[in-house]
């Protein structure tokens, strides 16, 4: 994939970031995308009816599981507005999926939460390599960054 194509799929993550704030879940968006560059699955956050487990990087992992062989989860990309959490990084892995591109890290999310004095999550982050030794991690995007801290900023001011 050309550095082009990966910002282009970036940016359809945080698109699909704004549309779960928009429909009222947390600001998340993913993308997975075949092994010869085609878009194969996306979603976004879904936690906004009280399952905090609805993050789009677990249900691209569960689709895979579904419609993809071995080989071609291996081959695949999950791009994502925002480092996998745990959770989803253990699914990704489960699951066999190949590589991860996000826009922005949980270390970057953790450090704008602590700014604002949100509240902490319940779980520890890991960055996805601690959970997912030797997989393929690229990110983060600084061309994206401003955006992604904007729809946190407007998640915790309750627009």
């Amino acid at each position: 994939m050309t550095e082009q194509s990966e910002l282009v799929h970036l940016r359809r993550c945080v698109q699909l970031a704004s549309e779960a704030l928009a429909a009222g879940h947390q600001p998340f968006g993913s993308v997975l995308v075949g092994g010869d560059g085609t878009v194969l699955a996306e979603d976004h956050n879904r936690v906004g009816g009280g399952d905090a487990t609805q993050h789009p990087e677990f249900a691209l992992a569960r689709w895979a599981a579904a419609h993809l062989t071995p080989e071609e989860r291996r081959a695949a990309t999950v791009y994502t507005s925002s480092e996998h959490c745990t959770m989803c990084a253990a699914a990704h892995g489960w699951v066999g999926l190949g590589r991860i591109s996000y826009a922005s890290s949980s270390e970057q999310l953790m450090g704008w939460l602590g700014e604002w004095g949100a509240e902490k999550p319940p779980v520890t982050i890991l960055p996805v390599h601690r959970v997912v030794p030797g997989i393929v991690v690229e990110g983060p995007a600084p061309e994206l960054e401003e955006e992604i801290r904007g729809l946190f900023r407007r998640m915790l001011d309750g627009e």
